[in-house]
Formats: C-alpha cells, structure tokens, sequence
C-alpha cells in the first residue's frame, strides 16, 4: 500500500467517477483502475462497487477511506512544515446535535487558543451524521444524548463504529418555548397542557428513527408536529405559532436571545448529555479543553 494509491481511491471517492478522477490525476483511466483494484485486491476488501452508472463506495470502502483520509492529513502536514517549511495551523472539529450550550462551549474554546495557529469546525447536524462525522476523523469529538429509549441501539451503532459515549450530565426534560407562549410562566407544565401546541423536531433525514431523535419521546403520539433542519427555524416557528420543542433545560440566551424560556414538564424522564470520540485515541489539547467547557453547564442545570 502507498500513498499514492490512497491518493488515487480517495480522489476517486471525492470525483465519484473513475474518468474524473483519472482528469483531476493526470493520468489515464485504466491505469487508475488498475492501481484501485491492486490496493483493494492487497487489502482485501471491495472499496468501490462498479457498475454501467458509475461507483458507489462500499461500507467497509467508506471505513477505509476514513482511515486514508486521515493518513494524508498527517503526511500532508508532515509535508507542509518539514518539507515545504510552511507554518501550519493545528485543526480542531466537532459534530453535534441542535444545542446552544454545545456552540457556546466551542465559541469558549476558540477564544482561548485564538485563530491564528489555529483552524476549527463546527457542525451542527442531524444524529447520525454526528455519529458518522466522528467515526470518518471529520471531527473529533460528537456531543449527542443517550437515554433509557435510545440506549441499547445507540450503543450497538457506537460499538460498530469503535466510538464510545462518555457522560457528561443528566437532565430531566423541559419544553423550551418563546416567552409569550401561554405556557411559558407556568412552574412546571404536563403533556397533556402541550397537545394544543405545535411539537417542533429536527428533521433526521435518511436515516429518520425513533431511536436517533434528537428530542425524547419520539414515539409519544403528539396532535401537532412540525418538523424542521435548523435551530433558527425552530426559534421562528416558537414565536410564530407558539410551538415548542423538548430540550434538557440549560438555556444559553447570550447565542438564542433573551425572549425564550425552558418550562420543566411532569414526566419521569432523565437524557443523559455526553460526547463521543474514537475509541482508544486520546483527546488532544483542543478537544480537552472543549470538553472542560461542556462540562461546565452541568452547574447550569434548572
């Protein structure tokens, strides 16, 4: 196996065409061919799936070129700083799902390492891309939840993955809504008080579950759901038709503005909040230092 032939699988992945790679390579298709086939015959594994409609990547081809990927990172930075003798800026990535607290964790972060040695990702995304994002190296570190519902299946998903869940908190459940719902003065609120309101959820795409829902209670049967892709259109939908959405209670105003509030709900429930991160690789300083800023809204819990 040489880098050039993780070069040519990965530019062919990116290409998702093996006569657009070979264009982008300088070199003729059947020679790419021939060089994909000797790596995928070397290592024993199909890593694209050819056919009259082009390639599609494979499973155990999306895994290995997670691996390649970031092989080439590191020789590139090798490449970059001892050869080209280029100063080089570290990089720091995190995926996770619609939470306030989690981008204002990262906004701490960024503000104490700066940007000028520095490069950083943020990713707010649905479930499985989060899952995904960590296992493929396009970030470090996931900030999801886990509860008794989703556990078992989220757990198996990670284990397949090499990824592990680490805790940091748990919450009970709250019904984050804008103030001038006729809710949002009550002490606590029931199920029940909600059903004439609009439940707000992320939308997870393809691979929609019960089991991967960024909200608990996603097999509650509610009158009235809205689903949307992004927390700025759930802010809009909360004031524009008095919806709400089920959130762990830890408000972060300085990001979503003063007009919301987060009503505890009657229910026994508990969402454990945490991170996932591949397993057996340690965190580097970034990563740390994010995950200490994260933990820091355990004291915020209402």
């Amino acid at each position: 196996m040489t880098l050039q032939q993780l070069k040519y699988v990965i530019t062919v992945a990116d290409c998702n065409s093996m006569n657009k790679a070979a264009g982008a390579l300088f070199i003729s298709q059947p020679s790419l061919s021939a060089a994909v086939r000797e790596l995928e015959e070397e290592i024993g594994i199909t890593i694209f799936n050819r056919s009259n409609k082009g390639i599609v990547v494979t499973l155990e081809g999306n895994e290995f070129l997670g691996y390649a990927r970031q092989l080439m990172d590191q020789y590139r930075l090798i490449d970059e700083r001892y050869i080209e003798k280029k100063s080089v800026k570290k990089k720091f990535a995190v995926s996770m799902q619609h939470y306030s607290f989690a981008v204002k964790a990262f906004v701490e972060m960024v503000k104490h390492f700066g940007m000028d040695e520095y490069e950083f990702a943020i990713h707010e995304t649905k479930t499985f891309e989060v899952i995904e994002n960590v296992q493929h190296f396009y970030s470090e570190v996931g900030v999801l939840y886990k509860n008794d519902f989703n556990e078992q299946v989220l757990m198996k998903i990670l284990k397949e993955k090499e990824l592990e869940f680490i805790s940091l908190f748990n919450c009970h459940v709250y019904a984050y809504m804008w103030k001038g719902n006729p809710l949002a003065h009550k002490d606590k609120i029931t199920m029940e008080d909600l059903e004439e309101y609009p439940c707000l959820s992320f939308e997870q795409g393809d691979n929609n579950s019960f089991f991967l829902a960024e909200e608990v209670l996603s097999t509650y049967q509610y009158k009235r759901v809205i689903k949307a892709d992004d927390r700025a259109t759930l802010l809009n939908l909360m004031k524009g038709l008095n919806g709400y959405t089920l959130c762990s209670g830890i408000i972060c105003s300085e990001l979503n503005g003063g007009d919301y509030t987060a009503v505890p709900i009657e229910i026994n429930e508990i969402m454990t909040i945490g991170y996932i991160k591949r397993k057996g690789v340690p965190l580097s300083s970034m990563g740390k230092l994010y995950i200490e800023e994260l933990s820091k809204y355990e004291e915020q819990i209402l």
